[in-house]
């Protein structure tokens, strides 16, 4: 089985997990990234607040996300770029916490998806004195990235994923998940049941 998902990364506007303002996508196929795409994000009505604090992290404002599309116009997109794919992030409870915000708040059913988080895979990969995404990425060989530009968090977690896949000798996800006692994890309506 090749080492084939898709990484994800979201920013917020403000503490609300249905704020998403931008997402980042990157697709990998056999331990190699072949496509990458991000794009706005209209926050829903009462999850729209853009917040100081957030846009300090991120640069992103209100007038930004003015006619960008809106979670459920989006969230299609999102889903065919990911192809089926089991996604990673990192710090993945906080991206999945985003899905599963952006369609309850739209009234959408959650799309049922497995995960990976690439924190606790550079947990258990790494001897570092701090796992966030730049000294994690670090570790695996990839600096060349703007933090919080959510495609190029995406990709450096894609590259944590990729570096520990090859570091451990797996050859899939699964088979990461299994060497490094990561749980891969689920959400959607199939969770739910």
């Amino acid at each position: 089985m090749p080492l084939d998902f898709t990484a994800i990364d979201f920013e917020t506007a403000n503490s609300s997990s249905a704020s998403a303002c931008s997402v980042g996508l990157v697709r990998v196929r056999d331990g190699i990234v072949v496509d990458r795409a991000g794009w706005l994000i209209q926050p829903p009505a009462g999850h729209d607040a853009f917040l100081e604090w957030n846009t300090r992290i991120h640069g992103i404002v209100a007038t930004d996300v003015l006619g960008a599309p809106g979670w459920a116009d989006q969230l299609d997109t999102l889903l065919d770029f990911a192809q089926g794919d089991a996604l990673v992030a990192h710090n993945a409870g906080f991206d999945m916490g985003v899905i599963r915000g952006g369609c309850a708040a739209t009234g959408l059913d959650c799309p049922d998806l497995s995960y990976l988080c690439s924190l606790n895979v550079a947990r258990k990969t790494y001897q570092l004195d701090s796992y966030r995404l730049p000294v994690a990425a670090l570790a695996a060989g990839f600096d060349d990235f703007q933090h919080h530009d959510a495609t190029g968090d995406a990709e450096a977690s894609a590259h944590i994923i990729i570096h520990a896949a090859a570091r451990h000798g797996a050859s899939s996800i699964a088979e990461l998940a299994q060497l490094t006692s990561v749980k891969i994890g689920r959400i959607g309506t199939a969770v739910a049941a």
